[in-house]
């Protein structure tokens, strides 16, 4: 049985990359194609964004993430996930709330993407007063070097 006080969220140290980077290749979240190295993670942090890990107390294995960045207008909330083998037990809303603290403490919008077909995420995020904002497609240049 989980128990929420076997967990805690702290903010990303640079010794948890490996973790994160495996996280989120096991959730789908990240691969090569996205960019997403140490040299971002650190860039999105000084700039004012948020890289949270949830840790597992027991084992000190990272088992979640929620990375928050901004543009100066908003936070992007996105590789917001948990481990599959820790998923179900209710470590997600634990997870978002002290992500929201982050938001909130900017005062700021916040803004995230979900795939239409993640209903979990979907309740998850509804949950915490995240409204719908339309049918918009996403378009994104991965490789800005081969355009």
């Amino acid at each position: 049985m989980t128990k929420q006080s076997d967990f805690t969220v702290r903010e990303y140290r640079q010794s948890d990359y490996q973790e994160v980077i495996h996280l989120w290749e096991s959730t789908g979240m990240g691969d090569s194609k996205r960019g997403d190295d140490e040299k971002i993670i650190e860039k999105t942090i000084e700039i004012g964004g948020c890289l949270l890990v949830m840790e597992d107390k027991n084992n000190g294995r990272v088992c979640g993430t929620s990375w928050m960045t901004f543009d100066g207008r908003r936070i992007h909330l996105h590789h917001f996930g948990i481990l599959p083998e820790y998923q179900g037990t209710g470590l997600s809303k634990l997870l978002l709330a002290e992500s929201m603290k982050f938001a909130r403490n900017k005062g700021i919008q916040v803004k995230l993407e979900v795939h239409r077909t993640n209903r979990k995420a979907i309740n998850l995020y509804k949950s915490e007063g995240f409204q719908y904002l339309g049918d918009f497609d996403v378009y994104i240049i991965r490789d800005i070097r081969k355009t």
